[in-house]
Parts: C-alpha cells; structure tokens; sequence
C-alpha cells in the first residue's frame, strides 16, 4: 500500500510561513518509522507549496492520504480530504486539531486518530490495506520510553522539497498547563522521555547537522527533569556526533550553570523561552506561575544564559486583558532592553482544546467563528476574538507597526554584534544573525499585505518611535563584555 502523510498550510497565510527555514513536520517522519513493511510512506509538506498535492494525490498513486494539522492548517485540510474523496482515496486525520474537535474533522475524513496514536499506527495501517478502516481511533499517551519509540525516519524528505535542519525529540509532555496551550492536555502533564540510547542513536544517524529538539521543555520546572535532561547532554558530549542544535526550555534554566554549561559544550546555540508578557497580572490568568515568580529576576536568568554561550529567543503574547495599543512597543523595547536577542511578538490566540478557548467562547469574545473557513484566521498573526481593552483591529494595527519597523530599521547586524558581545560565541551569534535576517524578511513580505488590509502606513508617533528604539538599541552597554571572555565558551 501506498501511503501520502500531508502537513498542509493555511493558504491565506503560506507565504509568511515559509520564507524561514524549513522544518520538518516531525509527526509525520515519527509516522512513516512506524509503516511497518511491505507498505511504502511518501510526505508532503505544503510549506513547500500546494502544487504537489493537487498534482500528486490521485487514485492509483496512493491508496491511503493521513494529514495531521494544526487548526490554522484545518480548512485546507478540509480541501485535501474533499479531493481524496473525488478520487476515490480512503483518509485520515491526526493531530491537535482532530483531537480537539474529532466530529468537526469526522464530517471531511472517512477516519479521525484522535490523541497519540503511535502504538495504534501499525494497526490503522493494516485496517486500511484490508478496507475497514474504522471511523475513530482513539490512542493513549505514548510509552516513550520503549526502544524505538518517537523515533523519526530521519532519510525521509518530502516529495516536494528538502528540510534545511533535522528535528528530533527526546520527550513529550508539559507540566506548566498554560491557559493558552493545548500540550498538557494532548501529550499530558508529566514530561515522558525517551530512552537516551535511542535518542544518541538516531541523533548520530540524521544526515543534517544542525537539529532542532522539538520538546515542549527541554530543561522541565524541576530537579529530576533537570538532571535527566543533564545526563542526556553528558551523553551527547562523549557519545554524539558534532551538532549544533536549538530548542525550547522554561526560564528557570537560566539558574542551572551546570546545565547550561553542558548545554553548549553539546552544541546548544540557543533556546525559545516563552516569556510571553512582563505583567504578572497576565501571567495569573494565564497560569504561568514559573514566570510570574520569576518575572522580576529575567534580566538575571537572559544573562545566565548569555555567560554560557547561549542565545535567548524570546516569544512574547499580546491581547492579555490588561494589554493595551502601547503594550506591543512597550514589549519590544523592554525585552531588547532585557537583552534577548530575538524576539518573537503573536497575536493570543484562543485554539479550540484550550482553556482558554473554552473560556472565551463561553464569554462570548470569539469573533472568527465562522467555521472551518475561518479556522485558517488562526495563525497567531490576526486577532480572531475581542480584547478588553482595544479591538481586535486596534491589537492587529500595533503589531503592524512592529513590522514596519522590523522591516524599514537597519538592525539585524546590529544586534549580531551585540549577541555576540553578550555570548562571546561566534556560532551562537551566527545562529541570530540567520534568525533576525529571516525576521526581517519576513516582516517586508508581510507590508504589502499589511497595507492593503489596513490602508495606511504607520505615521512617526510615540510608539513608533519606541519601536524603532528596540530595534536600534546603542551597542556601548554591552560592549565591555569583550573585555571578559569566558574560559567554558571561548571563540567557538
């Protein structure tokens, strides 16, 4: 039998989503490991274009189509389905979306896998081969750590072009709950990992060498996380192959110079940290109590990272009750300030599954509700419900004007220079370098549609102003860090 497992992309935003670079949709490479033989597994993955889809799904090329989609994916998904169906080719659908609303997917898919179906896998294959395939699978947290487990067919590429970086991950899980993300509820509140031989294993055999470790918190929010997560860089160092690699952690890893030593000596360039907002009111209603203890010591724990070599990627939410039309500038500058060396500013965004779409949709506050249509509306980069204290289009028109500064300021080799002042790694700042070039790009890509939708162009103010200011930050403060290089990073 022959298998197309798709990742689709939201049409009216594909172009944003894929100027950076292109990683791989590990669930889909997880899968295709688990396709016992004889049956043969090709990926699509639309960040590369929806050409080959409309080209390459046809009867008599595959005889089985699984998709896995966020919900901004959710209604081209739908169009995928309703082509398979037109040709005749049985389906199925995975991943948060499927869980989160299974009788929605249910009307588009002849099957919808709902939670991980790692262990169920073999089996949907081999229903699908005798023709009964059953309308619902329900799967169970995966054990992680039996061998093979979450392991990804690193040699497969998509049909339609080839991923830049290799994406691995060691465990699964947050205990965190966040009101805004569906991970605890999906992939469970106790982190699973896997076994670290498996991991070595496959980290030797991927033919890319940079690597993306796709956990949800690399580092855990305690003790026995911390020091399993040690141990598996202990072992990265004496046993695993040169690799430079990124992830995402929680900011009490900043405490941890142990850890972060052995971070970087295992190539660790740089971590997203999910900072999300510098008011701790915020912080409480979106259950993030790690940040909002830790909300005063960030400048402490972003340096803690910067002494080991480490870059910080900071993501930041805006549309927080308490944010206001100032809150987007105030948030740039604050955390370049901070001395994060990329940040990344989204829209909150209420995704069906989450508390916080529960809570909203009982208010009565969701505005893009008109589904699935306007499932791809939920792209982080469009306001889809009412703020309290500014519209919808008030919040989107701010964020605008940070990519018109992002876009019209010359800043990129200024703030590789200051990376590197503050890391004192020539690899940590190179890895920003590509990340704040691609920040840019994308942010120039994005004006003219900008403009379009919103039929101005940012006129100079205060906030534009601030805005500017984050993206142009004097060096002088950071440049006496040269004077003190460190013995555990050096020039590497």
């Amino acid at each position: 039998m022959r298998i197309a497992l798709i990742s689709p992309v939201a049409r009216r935003c594909q172009g944003y989503h894929t100027i950076g670079s292109k990683i791989p949709q590990l669930g889909l490479q997880v899968l295709a490991e688990l396709t016992p033989d004889p049956h043969k597994v090709e990926i699509i993955d639309e960040i590369f274009g929806f050409e080959t889809t409309q080209r390459e799904v046809r009867r008599g090329r595959f005889d089985l189509v699984g998709v896995t989609s966020y919900s901004s994916g959710a209604t081209r998904a739908y169009e995928i389905a309703a082509q398979c169906r037109r040709e005749g080719i049985p389906t199925i659908m995975g991943g948060p979306h499927a869980w989160a609303v299974p009788e929605e997917a249910a009307k588009y898919f002849d099957s919808v896998a709902v939670g991980e179906c790692d262990s169920l896998w073999p089996q949907i294959v081999a229903d699908a081969a005798q023709h009964r395939l059953q309308a619902q699978y329900t799967g169970r947290l995966a054990p992680l750590d039996c061998p093979g487990m979450g392991r990804a067919a690193q040699h497969i590429q998509p049909i339609n072009g080839t991923y830049d970086v290799a994406s691995i991950q060691t465990s699964r899980g947050c205990p965190v709950g966040c009101e805004y993300c569906s991970v605890t509820k999906f992939n469970g509140a106790a982190i699973r990992r896997r076994r670290i031989d498996d991991i070595i294993d496959e980290w030797n055999r991927t033919p890319r060498r940079f690597v993306f470790v796709v956990d949800d918190n690399f580092f855990g929010v305690g003790p026995k996380h911390a020091e399993w997560a040690k141990e598996l860089l202990r072992r990265i160092i004496k046993r695993g192959r040169r690799r430079l690699w990124f992830s995402q952690t929680t900011i009490n890893m900043g405490d941890d110079e142990e850890g972060l030593r052995l971070a970087y000596k295992a190539g660790c360039r740089g971590m997203l940290i999910g900072f999300e907002t510098f008011n701790a009111e915020s912080l409480k209603d979106w259950h993030k109590p790690i940040n909002r203890r830790n909300v005063g010591r960030y400048r402490e724990l972003v340096d803690g990272f910067h002494r080991a070599g480490i870059s910080v990627f900071g993501a930041f939410i805006i549309g927080a009750d308490q944010d206001d039309e100032d809150t987007v500038a105030e948030t740039a500058i604050q955390s370049v300030k901070l001395g994060i060396d990329t940040i990344q500013i989204t829209n909150l965004t209420p995704l069906p599954g989450t508390k916080l779409y529960q809570r909203f949709m009982a208010e009565g506050r969701i505005l893009a509700a008109n589904y699935p249509e306007d499932w791809e509306r939920y792209t982080f980069v469009e306001t889809v419900y009412h703020p309290g204290r500014m519209s919808a289009q008030e919040l989107d028109e701010a964020i605008y004007e940070l990519r018109h500064a992002a876009a019209h300021t010359a800043w990129v080799w200024r703030r590789t220079l200051r990376t590197l002042c503050m890391t004192r790694s020539l690899t940590s700042a190179s890895f920003i370098h590509g990340m704040n070039k691609g920040w840019k790009r994308m942010a120039k890509l994005q004006l003219p549609r900008d403009e379009a939708r919103f039929g101005f162009v940012p006129r100079c103010s205060a906030r534009t102003r601030k805005l500017r200011d984050a993206f142009t930050l004097s060096l002088a403060k950071y440049q006496s860090a040269l004077a003190s290089p460190s013995p555990e990073v050096g020039s590497a």
